[in-house]
């Protein structure tokens, strides 16, 4: 039998999975590592592990023999089957209280059951979101554990000793709650990642389009805004790539292809959302947003049929407009977090976790892509009040919110005059519009329902009592039952 020599051990030896084990050599934890193509361990140990002091296996039962009690194995593969199928070749050789770590990007349904199939069988079970890419994995990734609690006193001193450090020093991973919660923050901030991306386009388009700018003017003002309120990864990578030339002296962005693909998270999330009843209309218009850009050659043909604006120019400040177009990014990114939270908030719910929102947005302050000065401001209105009901109730974002919107509503006007597509920007305003209404049009909505189909209505004097109206005169007194739409 080999020796117990390493502190855990690690499935998948792809980027990712090399990454984070040289990171947790680093922080002087010994990994065992272990790849289903065994000769990517040997390749692996000559090369970027050589001189460290990693130990590799050549098969899961000399992975399991050499790791210390309990036993932890963080399984970065393909999310789906390859999971399932590395758990059911552990299990022979784990004994009660070891611990499966589930790195990948699960779908958050798949950790719930994994952490009850496996809690009957005496094995730990906790799903992880780990973001940050490759840079990340290797010099501080945001970790976003979840699952059964008794894991996490075992797994807590590698977790919080590889992840990213905010700028106070605090790590950026704390224990999510139960079953499927480390999975489900990971996909909403995967979804948070597409609406932030896709606000950064549009601002983009119109500064390109609506006010002609080049792109080494466009990157100054990234720069600008990347030492102000918009501090974030997303802001500074956009103005280096906005930055970048090709060989021949022209910026290589121009020269992309303009269709987006996506590897699913953020469509998940608007699924979710639909599910749960909850408006998460910015990561919804997001994804949208890449659905159309895929269809790039239709787009090509309607551009030569369907009429836009004619003659429309920017005539107004340009500096001021930048200065404007700022504003509306920011409090458009604040709503997008504020629809995030509110989902994380329903699921918590729905599923009996208690979440630490406070913690998630420490999670969120570095290492992973949507970290920004402004999650500091997030964590802060949680401390302030766990029960916060929505992020836009905080007096801080309530303030934002309201100094930006005139600003906020000229960008869009602007933007629908030139013919230029805002989706998101226009969701968030809606949204935000939408909220601050305290009546809604869906009186008018369940008189319609209650018309054609005698689906009942509430008044505003007795809630929760259903009523039927004969509206013609013709139909009888017989409703239907009522339901939620």
């Amino acid at each position: 039998m080999s020796q117990a020599v390493a502190d855990i051990g690690l499935i998948g030896l792809a980027v990712m999975g090399q990454n984070l084990i040289l990171n947790m050599n680093d922080h002087g934890f010994t990994v065992c590592a272990y790849n289903r193509t065994t000769s990517k361990v040997d390749l692996f140990l000559e090369n970027e592990a050589k001189g460290t002091n990693v130990v590799g296996a050549h098969s899961i039962e000399e992975l399991c023999s050499k790791l210390k009690r309990p036993r932890k194995v963080m399984l970065l593969v393909k999310a789906g089957s390859a999971v399932d199928n590395f758990i059911d070749q552990l299990l022979p050789f784990l004994e009660k209280g070891d611990i499966i770590i589930d790195g990948g990007n699960s779908h958050f349904p798949d950790s719930i059951r994994r952490t009850k199939e496996l809690e009957a069988k005496g094995i730990l079970f906790v799903g992880s979101g780990v973001s940050g890419g490759e840079e990340g994995a290797r010099f501080g990734p945001s970790l976003m554990p979840g699952g059964n609690p008794a894991a996490w006193e075992h797994i807590k001193p590698i977790f919080q000793a590889i992840a990213a450090k905010a700028p106070d020093g605090a790590s950026c991973c704390d224990w999510v709650g139960e079953n499927g919660s480390g999975h489900y923050v990971k996909m909403v901030h995967n979804g948070i990642e597409y609406g932030d991306m896709q606000l950064i386009c549009e601002v983009y388009q119109i500064m390109l389009e609506g006010l002609g700018m080049s792109h080494d003017e466009m990157a100054t003002v990234f720069e600008e805004w990347n030492k102000g309120e918009l501090d974030s990864f997303l802001i500074e990578i956009t103005r280096d790539i906005l930055k970048f030339k090709d060989t021949d002296g022209k910026p290589l962005v121009e020269k992309i292809r303009d269709t987006a693909g996506q590897k699913g998270t953020g469509k998940w999330t608007g699924i979710d959302s639909l599910d749960r009843g909850i408006p998460v209309t910015l990561i919804g218009e997001a994804v949208y947003a890449r659905c159309l850009s895929s269809l790039k050659d239709e787009r090509t043909r309607a551009s030569k049929l369907l009429e836009g604006p004619k003659n429309a120019k920017f005539t107004g400040d340009k500096k001021v407009f930048i200065d404007q177009l700022g504003q509306a990014l920011y409090a458009s990114k604040i709503v997008s977090y504020a629809q995030g939270f509110m989902l994380m908030r329903q699921a918590a719910l729905d599923f009996d976790w208690n979440l630490n929102y406070a913690g998630i947005a420490l999670m969120w302050r570095g290492g992973c892509i949507i970290r920004s000065a402004f999650l500091g401001k997030i964590r802060e209105a949680y401390d302030n009040n766990g029960k916060l009901e929505n992020l836009l109730f905080d007096s801080f974002f309530q303030e934002a919110t309201a100094k930006a919107q005139d600003a906020w509503r000229n960008v869009i006007a602007q933007a629908v005059i030139l013919g230029i597509p805002t989706p998101a920007l226009s969701t968030a305003l809606n949204f935000y519009d939408g909220l601050r209404h305290e009546m809604l049009p869906a009186n008018l909505l369940q008189a319609q329902r209650d018309y054609f189909g005698a689906h009942t209505y509430e008044l505003l004097s007795a809630p929760g009592t259903h009523h039927h109206t004969n509206w013609t005169g013709r139909g009888g007194n017989v409703s239907a039952s009522t339901y939620d739409a």
